[in-house]
């Protein structure tokens, strides 16, 4: 008998061999009515729309209105991505949704030496003003729905480009919807370090939430970045309990503001991940749903139930996608969609199946966004709200996730919050030890990824679209209009705008610097310029990395 007969026949017996999540949790070899014995309906599920909102925030969900179908975007200079948006909005997008490169989020001059080869490498460099008049060129931001993804300490710096860009056009910008991501603690943790000091981040953080409340009702002030977290390595309850953790840091310190918790509640959103464990994702964003309607009105006392409502979008899991045979990746993404509609998701970006290869080409993106529309218009998944919903396995692991999540967020208000977890290591060594866990199972076989540790083939499957590649050449485009922009704006206001953030950032923690950043940015100051300038005032030296000083 040959190999491969033996290799047949063996599969021909193979059974399943999972008996735990991916996060661990055991699962039983069948559920049964006392598995979920102790859960009352109406306090524990409730109908779609009903508080606690485990079965969804609206009453008839996707019947009302599908989930807004999105891909993000962002790569070369500024009218590169331009042009790749303006394709979305024919291709059929629902929204928008822009990342910045690199060198935007850590606040540094695009000469940098560590700049080099990272500008516009992995997201759309936003170095002044110039760069949001030429993203936004020919879109009409009053009609759509923009995601600026900025989670660092330069988030009110790209939501003030957004809002000139904006009043230049005429617009009042309380008419504006989108959402800037502006969770700068999660960025702490997803590659920036130290570079994010906790206490100017929160600072910053809620600066942004207090102006929004104030000026633009209709734009979502903050989108908290479970997502980011969660491509750590971590766990299903892990992303809740960590996620949970700063948000709470945030809506204590907006309410130091002397703003009430219904000012400004509803407008809170959270961005998650839809992994691969297909039920697990879905029992976590119920869960998650559940969390949220209970920590608003009971921790937190809101009364409006529009506080209680848990608003996410999902951005389906790259760290589960593998550069070996990534055709695969396509289901991969397929799954991790369905799990997000069939949890009642409200914004939706898939990922493309050449992203552990490359930034995703136009092609590909499409596939990615024809896979929603596939999921929306022809398998039924949106005709009804909790289609899952009293399933043994459903309910049972729901409970056990937020009974984790739970235990996560108890032990982290335990040590004083986030802000003191952070500060003692804890958080950032449960990240080590979970990713850990995972890639040990991986390498140990107890967790199979096809194409990685088991059906191997010799060569991987070349990707079928053209791959996307690094531009030298608009790198260097985009560093000669900074420099040229350097040369020809008004140096004497861009130093007076300077000079007064310096003097408004002197008049305490609760001072809102959003006015004085958005002079700055009016005067075409630079990212760097105004981040640098702001970090010196809490103490810190201009350039993270001090490898540079500051030009005033």
């Amino acid at each position: 008998m040959n190999d491969d007969v033996k290799k047949m026949q063996a599969a021909y017996q193979e059974k399943a061999q999972t008996t735990s999540t991916a996060s661990g949790i055991p699962i039983n070899e069948l559920y049964r009515p006392e598995d979920i014995k102790d859960i009352q309906y109406d306090r524990d599920i409730s109908d779609s729309g009903q508080y606690p909102f485990t079965r969804g925030i609206y009453p008839n969900m996707f019947r009302g209105r599908y989930w807004t179908r999105r891909e993000v975007c962002g790569f070369g200079t500024a009218a590169h991505t331009n042009e790749r948006l303006l394709q979305q909005i024919k291709d059929g997008v629902g929204g928008l949704n822009v990342i910045v490169d690199m060198p935007t989020r850590f606040g540094v001059d695009v000469r940098h030496p560590l700049a080099e080869g990272e500008v516009g490498a992995a997201g759309v460099p936003l170095t002044s003003l110039k760069d949001m008049e030429g993203l936004t060129r020919g879109i009409p931001i009053s009609d759509v729905s923009f995601s600026l993804i900025s989670s660092s300490c330069v988030a009110p710096i790209v939501l003030s480009q957004y809002i000139i860009v904006a009043q230049r056009e005429g617009l009042d910008i309380s008419n504006l919807r989108g959402t800037i991501q502006n969770d700068t603690l999660s960025t702490r943790f997803c590659g920036m370090g130290e570079a994010t000091p906790a206490d100017m981040a929160v600072k910053i953080s809620a600066d942004v939430i207090e102006f929004c409340t104030r000026h633009m009702p209709r734009w979502n002030p903050i989108n908290v970045n479970l997502y980011d977290l969660r491509e750590t390595g971590i766990s299903a309850p892990q992303e809740l309990g960590f996620g949970f953790a700063n948000a709470i840091a945030y809506m204590e310190e907006v309410l130091e503001r002397g703003l009430e918790v219904d000012d400004f509640a509803p407008r809170f959103a959270f961005y998650c991940s839809a992994h691969i464990d297909f039920f697990e994702e879905i029992a976590k964003l119920r869960a998650a749903r559940r969390m949220w309607a209970r920590i608003m009105r009971e921790r937190f006392k809101a009364k409006n139930p529009k506080s209680w409502k848990f608003r996410f979008g999902i951005h389906t899991a790259g760290c589960s996608l593998v550069g070996q045979q990534p055709l695969n990746n396509i289901v991969r993404v397929a799954f991790e969609a369905m799990s997000a509609v069939l949890a009642g998701v409200q914004s939706l970006h898939c990922c493309s199946y050449d992203e552990p290869i490359a930034l995703p080409h136009e092609s590909t993106q499409k596939i990615a966004l024809r896979t929603q529309q596939i999921i929306a218009y022809e398998t039924g998944a949106a005709s009804t709200a909790d289609p899952l919903a009293g399933s043994y396995y459903i309910e049972s692991l729901t409970n056990k996730i937020e009974e984790e999540a739970s235990k996560i967020l108890k032990e982290i208000d335990g040590m004083g919050g986030a802000m003191e977890a952070i500060k003692k290591g804890w958080i950032d060594a449960e990240i080590e030890k979970e990713a850990l866990r995972f890639q040990e199972a991986i390498e140990n076989r107890e967790r199979i990824i096809v194409g990685v540790n088991e059906f191997v083939e010799p060569q991987g499957e070349e990707a079928v679209a053209e791959r996307h590649k690094y531009s030298h050449q608009a790198e260097k485009a985009h560093i000669d209009n900074v420099n040229t922009l350097r040369k020809e704006r008004n140096t004497e206001e861009v130093k007076k705008s300077i000079e007064n953030l310096r003097r408004e950032a002197a008049k305490g923690r609760n001072h809102n610097l959003i006015p004085s950043i958005m002079e700055a940015v009016k005067a075409y100051a630079t990212t760097d310029e105004i981040i640098g300038t702001i970090r010196e005032c809490f103490g810190y030296t201009y350039d993270p990395f001090e490898m540079q000083k500051s030009p005033f």
